[in-house]
């Protein structure tokens, strides 16, 4: 069984999608169509912008979202999909990927997301910090004995890699017991803030709404989403769980594990990088990968 995987923010990177513009007119229109529904060339960005201007989260997320999900389309009869997954922000490309949410509806809700994001980071400053070589049980344990600041695991990547989220100070003082405990490292994230953690509720309230507003199908097949690590079908469970998600774990590993518990054999990453697939290989080091390529050779 085939699963298709979509990656998050982070796999940026100047001038991508460039080579899909220029080799499909399909892909093309799907650019410029972007271009109009965000008021803004992201394309001048992608193709020809520096790292720093790519960073700006009004950008970062859209431009992912569409070099995936335009990727996805250019795949054709090809896209087989038994079963899908995001990291963050790739879930909304997997849902778009599978039918679940239309490329229209699916670009605008990236889009109210990083903004609303970005209004949540600069209302409180926060961080992230990655934990290497500790059991998650370990790394749960000690977050649950901050109790005067936040801080919470927020991503589990893969066994011996989760990073957390919370306050400044709550962060601070989690990497010093998590040290102490026998981290191999602790790394503070070049990052605009606490995502997945309590402190992006306000961006959940202000996604909600529209979140609830827009129309979601049955997607064409499963899709393993990051708070739940199960396979979801039911556009209404699906909703919410996509609400749950920005102050919710996204629980990587755990997705992987259920996706080869339920009959994966073959990953096939579709959007910019390969950073899923080193993180699949850390769960299960035989499991082919792939990524998804244009033009189909």
């Amino acid at each position: 069984m085939k699963a298709y995987i979509f990656p998050g923010q982070g796999a940026q990177f100047p001038g991508m999608g460039k080579d899909l513009y220029e080799a499909s007119t399909q892909a093309k229109a799907r650019f410029e169509q972007a271009n109009d529904i965000l008021g803004f060339r992201i394309t001048d960005i992608m193709f020809d912008g520096t790292e720093e201007e790519l960073k700006q989260t009004k950008v970062t997320q859209p431009a992912i979202f569409l070099h995936s999900v335009i990727l996805a389309e250019l795949l054709g009869d090809s896209f087989q999909a038994d079963m899908a997954a995001g990291h963050s922000l790739g879930e909304f490309s997997a849902l778009v990927a599978t039918g679940c949410l239309s490329f229209e509806d699916g670009l605008l809700l990236v889009s109210k997301r990083a903004l609303a994001m970005q209004a949540a980071c600069e209302k409180e400053p926060s961080t992230m910090a990655a934990i290497l070589g500790l059991a998650d049980e370990v790394v749960e344990a000690v977050c649950a004995t901050i109790t005067d600041e936040i801080v919470v695991p927020a991503n589990y990547n893969c066994p011996g890699q989760l990073v957390i989220s919370g306050s400044f100070k709550g962060v601070e003082l989690a990497c010093e017991k998590l040290k102490e405990a026998g981290a191999l490292k602790t790394i503070l994230l070049n990052v605009g803030g606490a995502f997945h953690s309590p402190l992006m509720e306000p961006a959940r309230q202000e996604l909600e709404a529209a979140i609830r507003n827009t129309p979601f199908k049955t997607p064409s097949c499963p899709i393993y989403q990051n708070v739940v690590a199960k396979g979801i079908t039911d556009p209404e469970v699906i909703q919410q769980n996509l609400i749950n998600q920005l102050t919710g774990a996204v629980r990587w590993t755990q997705s992987v594990q259920q996706m080869l518990a339920d009959g994966a054999n073959h990953f096939v990453e579709v959007g910019p990088g390969k950073v899923l697939q080193g993180l699949v290989k850390k769960v299960d080091r035989q499991m082919p990968t792939e990524s998804a390529v244009y033009p189909l050779v």
